[in-house]
């Protein structure tokens, strides 16, 4: 640490507010906020960090500022700010190769509805809602409220003295011809707004009015087009799925789940008592806390929602993340109504948070099947880049993976998977019953007596030899395995077999005979392969583990 540094670090008061961490650049490589400011950043520089990532964040800090705020709330907002506006090395920003699309009511004399994209946000051009992640489903209901509400639909008139076809076939009232007066039309974009903010059941009250109103009239026709629309959007309430009987109640349901490098994120929207949409958010992170990553969703996804806040907001994980009382005042702030916070604990909160989290389970697994089936398309592509990061002597064509299972060293398992080509090979995973450690947990023994009697059978019909061979853990455990090969005379390298390991914690790769570490870039297809290889290995011996255990346990009945 700099003199300069130190310094600074003296002067931070005991004060609310954001630090920003430069290095030798003088680029921002971390913001962070604190209800007190010289506590937060003297426990960076004081403290043994259990994380890699903050460890190396520390030594590679050069300079500090901090902004003093008036409170924590202030602080958030300020972080979130700086965060968006520098996107600092160290903070989690999340990515994914989604833009997603919102709707758009222009900001003109007689506006029109559009799809924009988020890149394209700009809150002088109108009032968004959104964001929609189901494409089909939004482009269906900007059909039905085209059907429903006849707005405008051309940026200018097409013709000067007549109305366009739209016009003619009722999907267009003809401002642009004087066809409607002003105040009508903003009553049509009020009610646009209130079917998008989900208040469909005062939306359906007001067409009724209007339609009684057109009635006594004798305004028939379009007393009828009023009947017309009632009807529909009642079809449109029957569909959908009542939670809560006789009340007005808005809130989300927000669930989260996350599993081999994949994070899944479902909200579940309920307007009115009705569910009327789920949001579904996939994003490839890496093994880092997963909290720390949703509370950055949760900061991104409600300061860029604009409009149709919920009253209440329903999620176990945003106990994880911080004073309740914090994130509500924050909320009140942005959305400019109270919003509280529910745990989900209790009664029918808990009901719905399961639901949710049903949701979110469909998702991880549909966002693993697509992934793999990416990894399997272009295996070609990912064979090559593994062998040249990994500095691999064959292409990855057979991999495989070893894991030992045990509880203090009784009914020792060991899992062998096999992936051919990127994908699992069934037919050719293996159990194997430890027998030289029973009673005694030696992971390494155990491991020995796993390779020696695969290798052993190397070339022997159904045990092909692999072309490279994981290590689930640390540069530690490939040492030992190492050991292992060469005692048991096996080629390691050209024309031999291949060794790597992996460790969870930063998801590093270790070489054998390298004390340096290789990392795999966090959201490569390559990466998430050995890391489905080595979850898959896991995953294995877990369940013949149980398997022996629960057999162990009748026989002792018996």
């Amino acid at each position: 640490m700099n003199e300069t540094l130190k310094e600074t670090i003296k002067l931070v008061p005991d004060q609310p507010g954001c630090y920003l961490y430069y290095d030798k650049e003088g680029e921002i490589i971390y913001v962070g906020k604190a209800k007190n400011l010289k506590r937060r950043v003297y426990s960076y520089f004081h403290k043994q960090h259990d994380s890699v990532k903050t460890t190396v964040l520390v030594s590679q800090i050069e300079k500090l500022e901090y902004i003093i705020t008036d409170s924590e709330v202030e602080a958030l907002i300020l972080e979130s700010h700086l965060i968006k506006k520098h996107k600092p090395r160290y903070n989690v920003l999340l990515k994914d190769d989604k833009k997603y699309p919102y709707f758009l009511i222009t900001d003109e004399d007689f506006p029109r509805i559009q799809v924009v994209r988020k890149k394209n946000l700009n809150p002088d051009k109108g009032r968004f809602y959104g964001p929609y992640t189901d494409v089909g489903a939004m482009y269906a209901t900007l059909d039905f409220l085209k059907k429903l509400f006849p707005l405008k639909q051309c940026k200018t008139p097409k013709f000067s003295n007549r109305p366009c076809l739209y016009y003619h076939i009722g999907k267009c009232l003809a401002p642009c011809q004087g066809k409607v007066t002003p105040e009508e039309y903003q009553k049509l974009i009020h009610q646009v707004e209130l079917f998008l903010s989900g208040k469909q059941t005062e939306l359906l009250k007001q067409i009724q009015e209007q339609m009684q109103k057109y009635a006594d009239s004798e305004q028939f026709e379009k007393a009828a087009k009023m009947r017309d629309s009632y009807l529909d959007l009642q079809k449109t309430l029957e569909r959908q799925k009542v939670v809560y009987e006789n009340t007005k109640l808005n809130e989300d349901i927000i669930a989260v789940l996350y599993e081999d490098g994949i994070l899944a994120i479902v909200i579940m929207m309920i307007r009115e008592g009705r569910l009327i949409d789920k949001k579904d958010f996939t994003y490839f992170v890496d093994n880092i806390d997963k909290t720390e990553y949703f509370e950055t969703f949760f900061r991104d996804y409600y300061t860029g929602l604009k409009l149709g806040f919920p009253d209440k907001i329903v999620s176990k994980e945003l106990e994880e993340i911080g004073d309740k009382s914090l994130y509500e005042d924050w909320l009140k702030i942005i959305s400019g109504k109270k919003v509280t916070i529910n745990y989900a604990k209790t009664g029918k909160y808990r009901e719905l948070a399961e639901l949710a989290i049903k949701n979110a389970g469909n998702l991880l697994e549909t966002a693993k099947l697509k992934k793999m089936a990416q990894i399997r398309d272009d295996f070609n592509e990912v064979g090559s880049y593994l062998a040249e990061k990994l500095h691999l002597s064959n292409f990855p064509n057979r991999i495989e993976c070893y894991d030992i299972s045990h509880i203090q060293g009784t009914n020792t398992v060991a899992s062998m998977v096999v992936f051919q080509n990127g994908l699992p090979k069934k037919t050719a995973y293996r159990k194997f019953k430890v027998r030289s450690t029973e009673g005694k947990p030696d992971d390494f023994l155990s491991m020995k007596e796993v390779l020696s009697r695969r290798l052993a059978r190397l070339g022997e019909p159904k045990w092909e030899k692999p072309d490279l061979i994981i290590i689930d853990g640390g540069k530690g455990q490939l040492s030992s395995v190492m050991q292992i090969v060469e005692g048991l005379g096996i080629k390691v390298g050209k024309d031999g077999i291949d060794f790597v390991s992996l460790a969870k914690r930063e998801e590093e790769v270790f070489l054998p005979h390298q004390s340096e570490s290789i990392l795999l870039p966090r959201d490569s297809n390559a990466l998430y392969l050995i890391q489905r290889i080595r979850d898959e290995a896991h995953r294995f011996a877990i369940t013949f583990h149980r398997e022996r255990r629960s057999k162990s346990a009748v026989g002792k009945k018996d």
